[in-house]
């Protein structure tokens, strides 16, 4: 009896596959944002400044940023199974070395390879759904890989914050890469690129038979849709990203006068309502279509308005209301994930995982820049290292001044992307068309 092709119908192998990604993804948010929650004993630990503990989350998310593109071309080449085992033993390792060490040298390094192994999992997980489910079903299970990846978020917030209270640095972070290599272990078991009855023209390239890196990377970076996409994955993610990476716990302890429990518990609303938030998200933006961009674009509106008017205030603003924001950002930011609709509807399925990759350069590219300005605008405000609330309003603004500017970027990208569909023009693999 033939198997059913998971590409028409739902299967049990698929969602095995899939949980295996999802796993390793999960891990990586953890690894990413367990850092964000250990902010305040990082500049203890390092004995630094604002702006060189927010090195720490320029380096990681520059690193995962610039290896996007190359990991997509190794994703559509050798398929996603391998580099999600890869890239969580690199994770593994990486945890446990800036779990041991007191060097500020080598916790930059250790966050480097934090990065590179990050940056394999949500482009490996996104890699396997057009294998292995229906398109109809693919923006949902992409919201539900993005949603589901903010466990992470959760599991940083409350057990490894409790862990790093009760254990300290080292076992926390030790812990972590253990968590980490295991992930990679089950990732090996559960995953499967394509499958076994996959047309040929899916399968994974031969030697022969592979498009030039330099014909996928001319076609990628001439697509007015991946451009698109990085500039809608920047302004539905920056705000999060700063709050999570980095700049949350410190804001809200250091600026608001709360407890560690607090800010963890903020996180936690955050997570519950990304979660929330998934399983309406992908079906809109299947029906939203070709305008999907524009209610992502909405979304972020309403979010970067509710941001500024938090930061009005003179006084700090009440527990309630962060809490309120936090609903709001994790309604909001999983819109990032319509731009990859676009691409995966748009782009030849050998380059949709490079396609993604340059889409999903854009928020980290953007809190890369964006948090390392807010670090040197507090060091300005507070030279002295103690950062009130007054302190974190001025410097806040340089997420909002990089919101603007990539929701520019989105509408001349989309300018572009709707001359190429009026004019008729499709992208296409050249080496593979009749």
């Amino acid at each position: 009896m033939t198997s059913p092709d998971p590409r028409e119908r739902l299967t049990a192998k698929a969602l095995t596959v899939w949980a295996g990604a999802v796993l390793v993804y999960v891990v990586a948010v953890l690894g990413r944002t367990s850092f964000g929650v250990a902010g305040v004993e990082a500049i203890e630990r390092f004995e630094v400044d604002a702006s060189r503990i927010a090195v720490f989350t320029s380096v990681q998310v520059g690193v995962y940023a610039l290896a996007q593109i190359p990991v997509g071309i190794l994703i559509d080449r050798y398929g996603p199974r391998v580099l999600l085992v890869a890239g969580a033993l690199v994770m593994a390792a990486g945890q446990v070395a800036l779990g041991v060490t007191e060097s500020y040298g080598v916790a930059i390094a250790a966050r480097v390879l934090i990065g590179a192994g990050d940056s394999t999992a949500f482009l490996s997980a996104l890699r396997v759904l057009p294998f292995w489910f229906p398109l109809r079903l693919t923006p949902l299970f992409t919201q539900l890989t993005a949603s589901l990846g903010q466990l992470g978020q959760f599991l940083s917030a409350v057990p490894f914050l409790a862990l790093l209270h009760a254990q300290g640095w080292t076992v926390a972070f030790v812990s972590l890469g253990a968590v980490g290599a295991l992930a990679g272990i089950l990732a090996g078991i559960a995953v499967a690129d394509a499958p076994v009855s996959a047309a040929p023209r899916d399968a994974p390239r031969t030697s022969t038979a592979r498009t030039p890196i330099s014909d996928i990377l001319r076609t990628v970076l001439r697509a007015p849709v991946c451009w698109e996409a990085f500039c809608i994955h920047g302004f539905c993610m920056i705000f999060m990203l700063n709050f999570t990476l980095l700049w949350g716990v410190p804001l809200a302890t250091l600026g608001m006068g709360l407890s560690p429990g607090q800010a963890g518990a903020a996180l936690t609303v955050y997570t519950a309502s990304t979660m929330a938030a998934a399983p309406l998200l992908g079906p809109l933006s299947a029906r939203a279509g070709a305008r999907r961009d524009l209610v992502a674009l909405a979304f972020a509106a309403v979010h970067c308005v509710v941001w500024v008017v938090f930061f009005l205030s003179p006084e700090p603003r009440s527990y309630a209301f962060l809490c309120g924001l936090m609903v709001l950002m994790g309604l909001a930011t999983p819109t990032s994930n319509f731009g990859f609709d676009t691409v995966r509807e748009e782009m030849p399925r050998t380059m949709v995982a490079t396609g993604t990759g340059l889409g999903n350069m854009g928020g980290f590219v953007s809190a890369m820049v964006s948090s390392q300005v807010v670090g040197l605008l507090l060091d300005h405000s507070a030279p002295s290292g103690d950062y009130t609330w007054d302190d974190f309003r001025v410097a806040w603004f340089a997420v909002v001044a990089a919101w603007a500017v990539l929701v520019v970027g989105a509408l001349s990208a989309r300018r572009a992307a709707v001359r190429v569909r009026t004019r008729g023009v499709r992208i296409v693999d050249t080496r593979h068309a009749s």
